[in-house]
């Protein structure tokens, strides 16, 4: 195929040139009805974008269609067997994976306990029961790192009936998976791998990354192009390869999801995306792995300041490292990762991509350069030279290994679709939550609905939440009360 081609692009560049009119949605006319106020801030061009899939492209719907072929390309170039868009994001795409994999299959799936939470919203949606996959554990740092294949062989052991595994590679620290391991463990018993690779879009197009999933054998992966590609929010791409996994039974679970008035802009920002990755993706990410490798030697030359390197890779943590992800440990400053985030972003109009306890994560891309990563290290120095003046802020609680590692009483749907109950925060402990509790971000949930709540956990997310952590899926925003089954 010709990779120099992109089919929707070319296709909503021709819809302009001909001047094309619908009397279809959307009703804003490519912009004609639009507010001017709307316009002075989205300018015209997003609209003259936002034509109807089935309408404005004339044979979007067919098989031979721009869709069927940006498809075939995007798979082309990454080596999978099938690629296939959603407008979404990799929220809609795993859940499509999961209900491929083990909709109706009584033996549940092997999944990751540190999920995101749009996979856990695919077991509420679908009724999967997980059979949870403990990650490695970092107790001193209290940091978690992906799943060994000796775990997930041990997960196997337990539940040999699952339909297949799920796990989450790279996590969003950066930090990755032995994936080739795992897969070797799973094709044993001749089960398939979903890989959710949201982070890991970027990774095809160097070598010097972290192996991407299909390379390492993984059945299906799930990327977001928006996160380390240049796509839009919600651009996604669920690939395939392999006859574990029936590509069109996926495309059909995804179709059961997705919205029917799909934005072309998304699909375009996709294709032109594969395009750029194809013809110069190895040099944007030379160079992109060279800045972040000088930012990180800068960053750590900064007084009270960590970045977080080989303590993340070894045999008792994780496989690899995507060293575009800067993590920075801020705990010999004396302040959290929290009240950092909130100082860069009040006093720096600097944002970060997440903050914890006692980290927060730069996440570096193809698009930075010498000026961005100036303003980055000069931020960083001044939080530095202000870190003495921050307030002390209160003591988080942080439970050990096995105090976090809640138990599993029913499933995530019995649990949230249940009949349930407010009850205050010291009668929680004992009872079987109704309701994810996801520190946001990175988006693991601490609970999942159907897990029986203890004191350590009721305590981490309290104190958590008075030191700074986002908590945004909590019925009770102030945590003064905690959704749980009645039973």
């Amino acid at each position: 195929m010709n990779q120099s081609e992109a089919p929707i692009l070319d296709a909503l560049e021709s819809y302009h040139r001909l001047d094309r009119y619908g009397f279809t949605p959307p009703g804003h006319r490519q912009g004609r009805g639009a507010d001017e106020r709307v316009q002075r801030v989205l300018g015209r061009d997003p609209f003259r974008a936002d034509i109807l899939a089935s309408g404005g492209l004339d044979d979007w719907p067919s098989s031979n269609g721009y869709l069927s072929r940006a498809e075939q390309l995007m798979a082309e170039a990454v080596g999978a067997d099938q690629a296939f868009f959603s407008t979404c994001g990799s929220s809609l795409s795993v859940k499509a994976a999961m209900m491929a994999v083990a909709g109706n299959h009584p033996g549940g799936l092997l999944v990751a306990r540190d999920s995101h939470k749009s996979i856990v919203a695919g077991l509420i949606f679908s009724g999967v029961v997980p059979r949870w996959i403990t990650p490695r554990w970092d107790e001193a740092m209290h940091l978690s790192h992906p799943p060994s294949p000796t775990q997930v062989r041990d997960a196997w052991d337990r539940h040999p009936d699952a339909a297949g595994a799920l796990i989450v590679s790279p996590s969003p620290y950066g930090t990755c998976a032995d994936i080739a391991g795992i897969a070797e463990v799973c094709h044993e018993r001749g089960k398939p791998l979903i890989v959710d690779e949201a982070w890991g879009a970027h990774l095809p197009f160097h070598e010097d990354l972290p192996t991407w999933a299909m390379d390492a054998g993984a059945d299906v992966c799930v990327v977001s192009v928006h996160k380390m590609g240049a796509g839009f929010e919600q651009g996604s791409v669920f690939h395939v390869q392999g006859d574990l996994v029936d590509g069109s039974y996926l495309s059909d679970c995804a179709d059961l999801l997705t919205t029917t008035s799909p934005n072309v802009m998304i699909f375009a920002a996709i294709d032109g995306w594969r395009r750029q990755m194809v013809e110069c993706g190895s040099e944007l990410f030379t160079d992109a792995l060279d800045l972040a490798h000088r930012t990180r030697r800068r960053i750590d030359a900064l007084d009270g300041l960590d970045v977080l390197d080989d303590r993340l890779v070894g045999a008792e943590a994780s496989h690899d490292l995507d060293r575009l992800q800067v993590l920075i440990d801020v705990s010999a400053l004396g302040v959290t990762g929290y009240q950092c985030r909130d100082r860069l972003r009040t006093h720096e109009r600097l944002d970060v991509g997440m903050a914890d306890h006692r980290r927060i994560l730069a996440t570096m891309s193809m698009a930075d350069d010498d000026t961005t990563t100036d303003r980055l290290v000069r931020c960083l120095r001044s939080l530095t030279e202000s870190a003495p003046s921050f307030d002390r802020a209160g003591k988080i609680h942080l439970p050990s290994p096995n105090e976090i590692q809640l138990e599993s009483v029913i499933s995530p749907r019995d649990a949230f679709f249940g009949t349930t109950e407010m009850v205050d925060a010291d009668r929680a402990p004992g009872r079987i939550a109704a309701e994810q509790l996801t520190p946001y971000p990175p988006g693991i949930p601490t609970v999942v609905p159907g897990e029986r709540l203890d004191h350590s956990v009721v305590e981490y997310l309290r104190s958590g939440l008075a030191a700074g952590m986002v908590l945004p899926d909590a019925t009770d925003a102030t945590l003064e009360q905690f959704r749980v089954v009645v039973e």
